[in-house]
């Protein structure tokens, strides 16, 4: 959970969302309590929050008021809440709950924690913490509180790293432990004149010599996690993703001397990625010229120049797509679609679509990796690209998903034909070969809808219809390119409250003209038995509904309002009343099957039998 206060994370997709009073600041990050799934957060050092995912409002949550300050609170799997206290004192939620007045006490003196982590060691749970001393400006890291039942053991303290920070203060610091001889720490430096320099510096412990660092000039919120042999931080506004890898500690490599790189298997800290920029930065190395230049080399064989022709560039990107075994191929690719699209902003007349289209369909590119993508796309009204974005990309914002769907529903259909648009989504119930009228065979109705069903809001109708001439307002609203391009719509991700308020943007023609279409998808999947159009790309009956419902709420003083959207709400009503009482009716049918089921169990008739069954 994101608690950094006066920080803007852009093109993020939260799932939920809280904030403090105005007058209030939240001084320890939120966490999840295992047990009971509920958010614990301390805002103003001594207020403690719990709330549940339903809660909307903070303030009426509930709230405990503690007696000394909160650093931090650890939430580990299997076991209660650690509550971390800025004297090092150590409580566990449950017993803070049941008497948030009682004395705190100070475990440390003449020291600030600037870092702490909790786990289970042999079912027991350890917290560990950093300190740095106020004098002396000394930073060293302490094995500190072990809990076990009913009573509290303060482990030895040993040190485990000095560094030594001559006429600054580290504040800000978080530590990861890489392996046996190898930590990260991510601190900021106040230099005078009031200057803060926040660097990424990974050091060895055994020898107690700094290995490498990078200073991070737009700043991070001091937190830092490694998973998998990469570092995520904040840098910025941007999540930085940095991959290393530490060789085996030795005097050699601790002292700078590199071992020979004909046959050493390791390889030093490498390159980071940035999701956001893709810059050549790397996290400096002494000893990471071989990587570098792995990396150089991959670039340069992919490298355009300022003036080169689409034809060209079309040559070179098909011989890198022909080696996409390569190590660092997603990063090339963002590297690539990047500088396309920075050229596109640059010159107006250059636009290599083809190149555009190739590389999303390598499908290692996400919405964060290039997120002015789409939005050239749209000033080109590339709706297959568009298209190919939505229905790849994960992490697609809802500002920019209302923005497609906006340019979608105002684009004609006429327009539209012959436009390079996947039509896989709607084969299935569109017959894309435009006629003036459409009859329709003899078929007998699935699932208990018929016209008749809506206009005489009745379950008694025959199963087989007579062949008839389409009513005009049972053929789609949409061409097959328009519906294609408004399925990949629905199937995009979304938060709800996220998307309300760019769904507001849409004009009153383009709402009604979208529900028609919603209420054309409903009344086709409920023909069905399975109630789903085949195909991946098709869009679920609840997909629709959702839909369905986030438009109304968005625009429902708009349609109530206008005479064109009576018709099409009061047809949707019956509709879907209809569909209640067949569901209703189908319950019945299956309580009774189940009765019979049960009844057929119990008696056994032999080899032969003629039974007589009654239903009531």
């Amino acid at each position: 959970m994101l608690t950094e206060q006066n920080r803007k994370v852009s093109d993020q997709k939260p799932l939920g969302c809280w904030s403090v009073k105005q007058d209030q600041t939240i001084t320890c990050p939120a966490v999840c309590n295992f047990e009971t799934g509920e958010y614990i957060a301390v805002h103003d050092d001594k207020v403690l929050r719990i709330w549940k995912d339903e809660d909307v409002n903070l303030d009426k949550v509930f709230r405990a008021t503690l007696t000394a300050d909160v650093y931090r609170i650890h939430s580990v799997p299997h076991t209660e809440p650690l509550v971390l206290f800025k004297g090092g004192a150590v409580r566990t939620l449950d017993a803070l709950l049941a008497a948030p007045q009682q004395e705190i006490e100070n475990v440390i003196s003449d020291e600030v924690i600037r870092w702490s982590e909790a786990f289970m060691e042999t079912q027991q749970p350890v917290l560990i913490f950093t300190t740095e001393k106020v004098s002396g400006f000394l930073k060293t890291c302490y094995s500190k509180n072990k809990l076990v039942p009913e009573e509290e053991q303060i482990l030895s303290k040993s040190l485990l790293l000095k560094m030594v920070v001559s006429d600054t203060v580290l504040k800000g610091a978080s530590l990861a432990i890489l392996d046996k001889d190898h930590v990260a720490v991510l601190g900021c430096l106040d230099s005078p004149p009031n200057i803060a320099k926040e660097c990424l510096s990974i050091w060895n412990t055994k020898f107690q010599t700094l290995q490498t660092s990078k200073e991070l000039p737009q700043g991070t919120s001091g937190q830092l996690w490694c998973y998998g042999e990469k570092f995520f931080l904040t840098h910025g506004k941007v999540l930085t993703v940095i991959v290393y890898k530490c060789e085996t500690s030795s005097l050699a490599t601790a002292v700078g001397k590199l071992k020979d790189t004909q046959t050493s298997g390791m390889r030093t800290v490498s390159s980071y990625v940035n999701w956001n920029t893709l810059q050549e930065e790397d996290l400096a190395s002494p000893h990471a010229q071989q990587s570098v230049a792995a990396k150089t080399e991959s670039k340069r064989t992919v490298s355009f120049r300022d003036d080169s022709s689409q034809h060209d560039i079309e040559e070179e990107l098909r011989q890198f797509l022909s080696n996409a075994q390569m190590s660092d191929f997603q990063a090339t690719v963002g590297y690539i679609i990047t500088g396309l699209v920075n050229r596109c902003k640059t010159e107006p007349t250059f636009y290599p679509r083809h190149c555009l289209v190739q590389l999303i369909q390598t499908q290692g590119l996400s919405y964060s990796l290039c997120p002015d993508l789409m939005a050239v796309a749209l000033d080109k009204t590339d709706v297959h690209l568009l298209q190919l974005c939505l229905q790849q990309f994960p992490d697609v914002p809802e500002a920019v998903t209302c923005a497609c769907l906006k340019s979608f529903l105002s684009i004609s259909d006429d327009s539209l034909q012959g436009t390079n648009v996947n039509l896989d989504s709607v084969i299935s119930f569109i017959d894309i070969t435009p006629n003036d009228q459409v009859e329709k065979q003899t078929e007998t109705v699935q699932n208990g809808f018929s016209s008749a069903l809506m206009e005489e809001d009745s379950c008694d109708i025959q199963l087989t219809q007579k062949p008839h001439v389409v009513d005009t307002e049972e053929l789609c609203p949409v061409g097959p390119q328009k519906a294609a391009l408004l399925n990949a719509i629905l199937h995009s991700a979304y938060s709800e409250t996220f998307l309300l308020p760019h769904l507001k943007d849409l004009s009153a023609q383009q709402v009604i003209l979208f529900l028609r279409y919603l209420q054309f998808l409903y009344i086709k999947c409920s023909e069905k038995v399975s109630t789903d159009f085949p195909g991946m790309l098709s869009p679920t009956i609840n997909q629709i509904m959702d839909w369905m419902c986030l438009l109304l709420d968005a625009h429902f003083t708009v349609v109530v309002m206008l005479p064109e959207a009576k018709g099409l709400l009061f047809s949707l009503h019956k509709f879907v009343r209809a569909q209640v009482r067949f569901c209703s009716e189908l319950n019945k049918i299956e309580g009774s099957l189940q009765e019979l089921q049960r009844i057929k169990h119990q008696k056994d008739f032999g080899l032969y039998s003629i039974e007589m069954l009654e239903l009531v």
